[in-house]
């Protein structure tokens, strides 16, 4: 995967109910290769899915060197045998409702929007940033 060519699958998308993971997996497998361009392995959504099933973001990077998502998936379901789907669902919104926590964070988000968007005022969360920021979220203007 060479992320300084394409965009990693959104972090919207699941896998083994999760969402966040295949994304998580696009930037190891660039991370490996070396393209990982301006992303970041692990970001804070990684660390919380990481954390989430027990694990780290080594672990992954060896996993994606030698499996594939279906594999993946089912070591993941084996690592995550002892959740329940509460806290499955807990722990994918938690992901996709995160917002700016600090004014710091809240001025960073709010500035990196306006400069692809400023009519999106209604992107508050980083999954929906992301989603915007790779063309998966169209312009208001186009809508």
């Amino acid at each position: 995967m060479d992320l300084t060519q394409s965009f990693p699958r959104s972090p919207k998308n699941k896998l083994s109910g999760l969402v966040m993971v295949p994304r998580m997996l696009d930037k190891a497998r660039a991370y490996n290769a070396n393209t990982l361009g301006e992303y970041i392995f692990p970001c804070p959504l990684d660390k919380i899915i990481l954390e989430y099933m027990e694990t780290d973001d080594e672990k992954i990077i060896r996993l994606v060197q030698k499996l594939g998502d279906k594999e993946i998936g089912l070591w993941i379901d084996k690592q995550c045998s002892n959740r329940s789907q509460i806290e499955k669902d807990r722990i994918n919104n938690k992901i996709l409702e995160r917002k700016p926590d600090t004014q710091e964070s809240l001025d960073y988000f709010t500035k990196i929007r306006d400069q692809i968007d400023p009519t999106h005022t209604d992107i508050v969360t980083w999954v929906d940033l992301l989603d915007l920021d790779e063309n998966r979220i169209p312009p208001k203007t186009q809508q």
